[in-house]
């Protein structure tokens, strides 16, 4: 683990904007890990998720001040006990306490680049909230149809893989990853912006972001429908 023992967050709501994201991820798999990222001098904290929606890694920074700009953090942990830091640091207002470094998943290996992102699209965020809206809506119809007899886990992956393989109109960015930001509470505030770096795609809010590989599989596409 390369990373100090405590983080000091700039602004009082970063720890319990940090502790909701992990609470997500969290109610999805309580053995989740995190990869924690910021460079010698960053003035902010990418914590690195991997939600059920088929390869899409989700992100979420936070800003450090004082002590934490100038130490260079790369550890992955857990995400559960880096929850409970966090929300002590909302009770007490103090400093991030970083949990010691776990074993990591084969997806913390693989993270997007740090930078050479360049903007593709422009996405209107209604519009992205929309699209998520109707394609859950669609999904909840359609399995409702298969009747009790028919929804078995086969059917079930096929038909998240057939929706959420579709692409946000307008872009190649698999809704799977409009499904994972909606589902994380991303699709807030007033823009979208859709980025690319060689094979990735970024969409980035202001609530966070994810990022998924073109090459990326559809395995492990969850078949909740929120």
């Amino acid at each position: 683990m390369t990373a100090p023992a405590r983080l000091t967050l700039a602004r009082t709501g970063e720890a319990a904007d940090l502790a909701a994201f992990l609470g997500r991820l969290i109610r999805w798999d309580k053995a989740a890990a995190v990869r924690l990222r910021s460079a010698e001098g960053e003035a902010a904290l990418g914590v690195f998720g991997h939600p059920p929606f088929g390869g899409v890694l989700a992100v979420r920074t936070a800003a450090l001040a004082g002590d934490g700009v100038g130490a260079a953090v790369d550890a992955t942990v857990s995400a559960g006990q880096l929850l409970d830091a966090a929300d002590a640091c909302v009770v007490d207002g103090g400093e991030l306490a970083l949990p010691g470094s776990v074993t990591g998943p084969s997806w913390a290996g693989l993270l997007p680049p740090r930078g050479g992102w360049v903007r593709v699209a422009e996405a209107d965020i209604d519009e992205v909230r929309a699209v998520a809206a109707r394609v859950i809506g669609e999904f909840r119809t359609r399995t409702e149809a298969l009747g009790e007899g028919g929804r078995t886990r086969v059917a079930l992956d096929a038909l998240a893989e057939e929706l959420w393989g579709r692409v946000l109109p307008g872009t190649a960015l698999p809704l799977r990853a409009v499904h994972a930001a909606h589902a994380l509470g991303f699709l807030r505030g007033e823009e979208a912006v859709l980025l690319g770096a060689g094979p990735w795609l970024r969409l980035r809010t202001a609530a966070g972001s994810v990022a998924v590989r073109a090459a990326s599989p559809a395995a492990g596409l969850t078949v909740t429908p929120a």
